[in-house]
């Protein structure tokens, strides 16, 4: 699972995904419950993205207050049409994309919980897919917008089944280890705009030699 990443700057963004009105944002890591950017299909415009500022972890719609007790930053593709944090999302098609500069995970194969920071090899920004909800509080009227970031099962990954630490309990072909998943520059407008059936033919591991990944450094 994800647990934190870094957002490019606004200008950044809109230049490289071709978003039109400027969100004010700096680049900045973020961690679940934090306020981060994601692009989605403008609402008002057909066909056109609009950038919007959001808490990571997702507030679904069934939620009593935006403050949630459980962890909803990363939703299992796997369990998108069933778990009721995510299911109304991916069948209203509130899907979005989350830029990142990088994202970090846990490598435990020291025995211990080293720090791997995974950026793209061609130097291009991080595009992952994830789902995004509005959510207005029924007493104040607070309008309350959110995303949650998409995980696939990652076990026969040569990169990220190295990440997050092990379940000794458990065979190597079931441990679940967990990838983010990338949508490529040219597959924005299938995944925002496209039928459920498109969008999910686009969910699938990236090629180890996509990442340039290795220890943060101290």
């Amino acid at each position: 699972m994800c647990n934190r990443y870094v957002s490019p700057e606004a200008g950044d963004m809109e230049r490289y995904w071709h978003v039109g009105a400027r969100q004010p944002w700096r680049a900045a890591e973020v961690f679940p419950r934090a306020p981060g950017p994601f692009l989605r299909a403008d609402r008002e415009k057909p066909l056109s993205r609009e950038l919007v500022i959001g808490q990571w972890g997702l507030v679904p719609w069934f939620a009593k207050t935006a403050k949630l007790t459980y962890s909803t930053n990363n939703a299992r593709f796997e369990e998108i049409t069933t778990k009721a944090s995510f299911k109304s999302s991916w069948s209203y098609g509130k899907r979005c994309i989350i830029p990142a500069v990088s994202f970090d995970e846990p490598n435990w194969e020291s025995g211990k919980n080293v720090w791997w920071r995974f950026r793209r090899a061609d130097g291009a920004p991080w595009g992952l897919a994830g789902l995004w909800n509005t959510w207005t509080d029924k007493t104040t009227g607070e309008v309350v917008e959110s995303y949650t970031m998409l995980t696939l099962n990652a076990d026969i990954h040569p990169l990220m089944n190295r990440m997050h630490k092990p379940d000794p309990k458990l065979g190597p072909d079931r441990q679940d280890k967990r990838s983010v998943v990338p949508i490529e520059l040219e597959d924005v407008d299938a995944w925002l705009n496209g039928s459920p059936e498109a969008a999910a033919a686009l969910v699938r591991l990236a090629p180890a030699q996509v990442f340039d990944a290795g220890p943060v450094a101290p």
